[in-house]
This record gives C-alpha cells, structure tokens and sequence, in this order.
C-alpha cells in the first residue's frame, strides 16, 4: 500500500500536538472550532480522542464483511476493506455496483443487513448518523439555497453550539481553502457548479471530521469542470490530511486523484490496490476491461518467428503460454504493443493497418489481425512518421508486456515480452 502523504497542515499539526499534551496533564483548554464544548456526560463520539493501538492510527475506515438487500435485490455481498488513514481512497465500479451504498452505510444513512463499520477504531455500525464524526459530501451539493455561502458552511459548527468567534476564524480559514473569499455573501443561486462543490467540500469539512465521505462529487459538472476540480480536490486532500473515500465510476478521474481503488462489480468487492497496481496487474478480466482499453486476442493466434526457431521458444511469451489451456487469451494494453514493417524475431501478428488517427503528440491505430479481429495500438506520432504507416498497410505487431489469462485456473499470468514488466 502506498502510505499517507506526509504533508500535513499547520492547523492540523497544531490541534494533534494540543490533544497531545492534553493526554499528559489536563489543563483547561477552550474548545475550538472543530472541538465543541463538551457537555455534561459521556463526551460526542466526534471529539478527537487519542488512538487506542497502533491498527487505529494505520485504518482510519474499516469495512467488515458489510451486506444489505432491497427486497430481492442483493446490493451489497459480504463487503471488506480497509482505508488507511491519511489517504484518498477511490470506490470505483460500474452503475449499480454498490458503491453509493456501501458510502451511505458507513455514512450511517443506511443501515446494513449483516456486517459492522469502523471508524479510527471505534465500531460506528450503531453509532447515529451525526455522532460518527463523517463529512458527507453530495453529488447533487445540497446546499441550503436561501443561506449564503458563509452560513452554508457554518451551518455544521452553529448546530454544535461553537463559539461565535470560532466559528467565523474556521468559515474565513476555510474560504481561503477552497478559494471562494469574496463569495462569502452570495448565494448558491449566484454560483457556478464548480463553486458550489466546493461550498459542498467546505461545509462538510468545517468540524474537522475523522473522515470525509464524497458521493461521485463532480458527476453533475461538465468535463472542463470536473478536470479543473479533479487537480483542485487532490491538492486541497494533500493539505487538510483527512481520510477521505469517494465514489465514482470513472476510471480516469480515479487514476489521477486517488492513493487506492477499491473495484466493485455486481455488490463484490473484485480488487484492491493501488492504480498502477491493478492496471498494470489486473486479477480478473472483469479489472483488466473495467480500467482501461484493453486487446484480447486468443494466445493461439500469435506465431513464433519462423525464419529463427531456435530463438523463439526461449521467448517468455511463449513460454509463459506453454502452461496455459488451450483456449488462454493474451490481454495486452494499446501502448504496450509494437508495429514493425518485418519481423524483429519475436511472436506476433501478422495485422493490417484499418485505420490511422491523428492525437496530436500520439496516434491510434486500428488494424485487423487474421482477417478477423479487431485491435488498437498507441505509438509516439514520431515513431508514425518514421515508420509512414497508410491505411491498407501489412505490418506485424509485437506485444511488448502482456498478461495471458488461463480460463482453466481463472488466473492471469504476466509476462514481459523480454522483460520483467506486466500488463
């Protein structure tokens, strides 16, 4: 797992040395913006505390074995995973898939059928919704739009009773945050989509949650918008530090904003890891598909070089396949494969060239192999001006890293055309 990022800020810094102190002596300290004032009785469960062990401090979200039903419906399957504290985890998978669910369960919007939910070490799964200490933030903002952009982000704070002055220190440190320090008095009517997110983002993130919670968070702006707000949202995450566990359905946007994926498909859990971990070393062809364009081919179709047999069953995707069934299927990305005019003494296919389409600094090719199958390849538009490929062109196409998958034993065997490197 790739570990929290290390920048961490100053506020942040401040208020863990404060209660840092206060586990050696007890002076009194005035509740700030992001500590209501406690009151009589057992304290809120949303008042930091200080970790119990070790696991506490490593998993901020730990989800066990979570399931729930909506009549014959099975959303949710025996859900588990963990999200280390300090990252930007990404729930993703196709509609229907569960995510939004299982982001409302640990919410405590929804309550699950069989399994628990905890929170920095604490068993939230009976917890109510407004004690767990969770920002949620909305697809759709759910901004209140007869209050000002100030009073929407406040609005968390008034309702625990924090001090007048704490409050408008946190709302003006907060505006400076996302950016919207002259709209402190407009209305959600008066601003764009993007702003109103990040009035969203704001709001959820003024009383200092344990973690912050983001249904599909950019799914209602246009595409200019959500690659603005993507950049803005990974930055604004390395400088507040909070665990946070978005929702979204878009492999792009997952790639580029978070430490880990968590793919789902039909109310399952189907692989954890890190983006280029799971792009690069997919365990199912579910993950292969789902994260990127991707070539499959029948292992059978890909022919040794026959002009030097005695260099090619020596080459590692031949041998990786000579373990693999009859029917294996070779998955290997676009840009991972070359094209060359003659042989290079390596496998592979004898193709032609369908189509070539200009990407300014790259360019597609789609070529047809055996006759029959369609494929894409990516290369440098250098290495397409060298080469002078034309559509109706014969040309042979090399896997340079693949993966083979064995129907058999349902596995994925990487190989490297030469080399150590996986699909």
């Amino acid at each position: 797992m790739i570990g929290a990022k290390p920048t961490v800020s100053t506020t942040t810094a401040t208020a863990t040395t404060t209660r840092g102190r206060s586990a050696a002596r007890t002076p009194h300290v005035r509740p700030t913006a992001w500590e209501p004032r406690p009151a009589r009785g057992p304290a809120p469960a949303t008042i930091p505390t200080e970790p119990t062990s070790q696991k506490e401090t490593a998993v901020a979200i730990e989800v066990r074995n979570l399931s729930k039903r909506y009549g014959t419906f099975q959303a949710v399957k025996d859900v588990s995973f963990e999200v280390p504290a300090g990252q930007l985890v990404a729930l993703l998978g196709p509609s229907g898939s569960g995510k939004s669910t299982i982001l409302r369960m640990i919410a405590g919007l929804e309550t699950a059928d069989t399994g628990s939910v905890v929170l920095t070490g604490e068993d939230a799964t009976k917890i109510p919704v407004q004690e767990r200490g969770v920002g949620f933030v909305f697809q759709h903002y759910a901004l209140f739009r007869h209050m000002t952009v100030r009073d929407n982000i406040a609005f968390g704070l008034k309702v625990r009773k924090v001090p007048k002055a704490d409050v408008k220190a946190r709302v003006d440190e907060l505006l400076e945050l996302v950016q919207l320090t002259g709209y402190s008095r407009r209305l959600p009517s008066q601003l764009s989509g993007g702003q109103r997110q990040r009035v969203a983002l704001a709001r959820a993130l003024a009383p200092r949650p344990k973690v912050l919670l983001l249904d599909e968070p950019f799914g209602a702006l246009d595409a200019k918008v959500r690659d603005e707000l993507r950049a803005w949202l990974r930055k604004l995450h390395d400088e507040v530090h909070v665990t946070s566990l978005f929702v979204t359905h878009d492999q792009r946007e997952a790639f580029e904003v978070s430490d880990q994926l968590v793919v789902l498909n039909e109310g399952r859990v189907q692989q954890v890891g890190t983006p280029q971990e799971l792009y690069e070393r997919p365990n199912s062809p579910f993950v292969a598909q789902f994260l990127g364009q991707v070539n499959i081919l029948p292992l059978r179709t890909i022919a040794p070089h026959a002009a030097a047999p005695s260099t090619s069953p020596g080459d590692p995707l031949l041998q990786a396949g000579a373990d693999a069934a009859a029917d294996a299927q070779i998955y290997v990305r676009p840009h991972d494969l070359e094209i060359h005019r003659e042989r290079n003494g390596r496998p592979a296919w004898r193709a032609v060239v369908n189509r070539v389409t200009h990407l300014g600094g790259a360019a597609r090719l789609d070529l047809t192999v055996d006759d029959a199958m369609a494929i894409q390849l990516e290369l440098p538009s250098e290495r397409l001006a060298m080469l002078n490929l034309r559509a109706g062109d014969a040309v042979y196409v090399v896997p340079r890293v693949a993966n083979i998958f064995d129907p058999k034993s349902r596995t994925f065997l990487p190989v490297g055309g030469g080399t150590d490197a996986a699909l």
